[in-house]
């Protein structure tokens, strides 16, 4: 099948994983269908071949990238465990706001990986929530946090804090520079710091 005219792969392959990113986060990837996608970006549903092999490659190449720059993003470690606390909350709030559907797919969309596909993906999330682990248990350790659970206490952290992808929006009552200090305050005292 000949190329649509104009159609040139270092701007097509970017729409395609735009697109799939779009309609997964909108609909849900059982439902989302590769001819959907191809119409999305104006191609054939068979052209989207010469990009990703199959439906599930797509998602497997959406959460891989958005984990790789997650990792890739990460702040190296400086400064005392609160002050780490502090780097991580302001970090991952930033990060994650900026890639709402990115998110959402990576957590929602985890249980339709092929067993291959999730072992990679959860060993890549395993590196991130290692991070928070580290300064939660470096904190126990100096006394400067409570935390009789440090496995325990990093999900609920971490849970906290995807869930401000829920409800905040930009221009509305809070900027997102109150909301970073307000969460602090929260993890800050959730680990008993």
């Amino acid at each position: 099948m000949a190329r649509k005219q104009g159609s040139h792969s270092t701007i097509t392959g970017p729409k395609v994983f735009a697109a799939a990113r779009d309609l997964i986060a909108q609909h849900g990837f059982a439902a989302v269908s590769m001819r959907q996608i191809a119409r999305e970006v104006g191609v054939q549903a068979g052209a989207l071949y010469l990009y990703t092999p199959d439906k599930q490659t797509l998602l497997f190449e959406l959460m891989r990238s958005h984990m790789e720059e997650l990792l890739t993003a990460l702040p190296a470690q400086s400064g005392g465990f609160l002050e780490q606390l502090q780097n991580f909350t302001e970090f991952h709030l930033q990060f994650h706001l900026a890639r709402p559907e990115l998110v959402f797919i990576s957590y929602m969309e985890l249980r339709n990986l092929n067993p291959e596909n999730f072992a990679i993906i959860s060993q890549m999330r395993k590196s991130y929530e290692d991070r928070l682990e580290a300064i939660l248990a470096g904190g126990d350790q100096t006394q400067e946090f409570v935390v009789p659970d440090t496995k325990l206490a990093t999900m609920a952290v971490i849970a906290m804090l995807n869930g401000v992808n829920t409800w905040y929006r930009p221009g509305g009552r809070l900027a997102l520079t109150d909301v970073e200090a307000i969460y602090f305050e929260m993890v800050r005292h959730s680990v008993g710091a």
